[in-house]
């Protein structure tokens, strides 16, 4: 459970991003996660209670965004959504391998006092 890495180090950025702010707490950790990138949203809002246990976050919450994988097709010049990393386009039926969106993981904001 990879989860658990991730979360611990987005908290650890967050705290750290908090003390240099000069903030006395984190009240907020946001991230954003795509669908490919082979990360569970459950499992980090799982492992997120016990990240935040006895640092500066105790009592914060976590809020995910989860983006949806697109694709890009070279010859129609456009994003069209995808399930896979190996798509065929709705428009002109070529294949695309090309994922634009859906491999996110990213601290996105922090919310502090």
């Amino acid at each position: 459970m990879h989860e658990v890495g991730i979360i611990q180090e987005a908290v650890r950025m967050a705290v750290e991003a908090a003390r240099h702010q000069g903030a006395s707490r984190v009240t907020c950790i946001r991230l954003r996660v795509g669908v490919m990138s082979g990360v569970v949203p459950e499992a980090l809002s799982f492992a997120f209670d016990l990240a935040i246990r006895e640092t500066m976050a105790q009592g914060a919450t976590l809020e995910i965004e989860t983006v949806t994988p697109a694709c890009w097709c070279a010859r129609c010049q456009q994003e069209f959504d995808c399930a896979d990393y190996v798509n065929e386009c709705p428009q002109c039926g070529d294949m695309s391998n090309e994922l634009r969106r859906g491999k996110e993981l990213d601290l996105i904001s922090v919310e502090v006092e």
